[in-house]
């Protein structure tokens, strides 16, 4: 079944709110979800996942950690679960690229912000260089952390900076700054639990959209 890498180069840029969410709403639709926490230091995603078994009425979503060479121990777990969703390191590392190649979806998060963007070129190569060996990668970049206020220019220029570089295709979908992302993640729950209708939205969206890539 489907794996689904969500990796940046950069840190800050809500890959671990990215992947929770995503299996939120995945593991409300029905499917059996294992997230795969690759993360040395910090266990972001798998103390999401502990804090949410904590609640019976909440659909369970799986989680273990994997670091160093993933790329046998995700074969081996493709078998077992619906979705599995690999939670790199927010940098260049060893298991964000043995991850690559095995992947059937790598997301991108992205901040509309220049340093984030600055990032793109560098995962084109990466991303051509893990194609050689896993022709069914695809990847697509997400842009989170996008302001609300209607007169925002910087989510257009982001946009039109992607644009550029058609190897990693733009999501529709977008993440917005919104408070509803910064109180699931202590609950163990996704936004789609939570009363924030647009949170909900974008996250039903994206996963929509993602499936619609697999």
């Amino acid at each position: 079944m489907p794996v689904i890498l969500v990796a940046s180069q950069k840190g800050g840029t809500s890959k671990t709110t990215t992947t929770v969410n995503i299996a939120a709403e995945l593991s409300r639709l029905g499917h059996d979800v294992l997230i795969v926490d690759c993360d040395k230091s910090v266990q972001s995603s798998t103390t999401w996942a502990e804090d949410r078994s904590q609640d019976d009425s909440l659909p369970r979503v799986h989680a273990i950690q994997k670091t160093g060479n993933v790329r046998e121990a995700l074969k081996d777990l493709t078998n077992r679960y619906d979705y599995v969703i690999v939670d790199a390191p927010g940098h260049d590392s060893q298991e964000m690229r043995t991850a690559m190649t095995v992947a059937d979806l790598m997301v991108i998060p992205v901040r509309p912000s220049q340093l984030d963007l600055d990032t793109i070129p560098g995962m084109v190569g990466l991303i051509e260089a893990a194609q050689d060996m896993n022709p069914k990668l695809k990847a697509t970049a997400l842009l989170t952390q996008v302001p609300t206020y209607s007169n925002a220019t910087e989510e257009d220029e982001a946009k039109d900076y992607l644009r550029d570089y058609p190897q990693i295709p733009l999501i529709d979908a977008a993440l917005k700054i919104r408070k509803a992302y910064r109180d699931s993640i202590p609950a163990g729950r996704g936004v789609i639990e939570l009363a924030n209708a647009s949170a909900k939205a974008e996250v039903q969206v994206l996963v929509k959209e993602i499936q619609g890539w697999l």
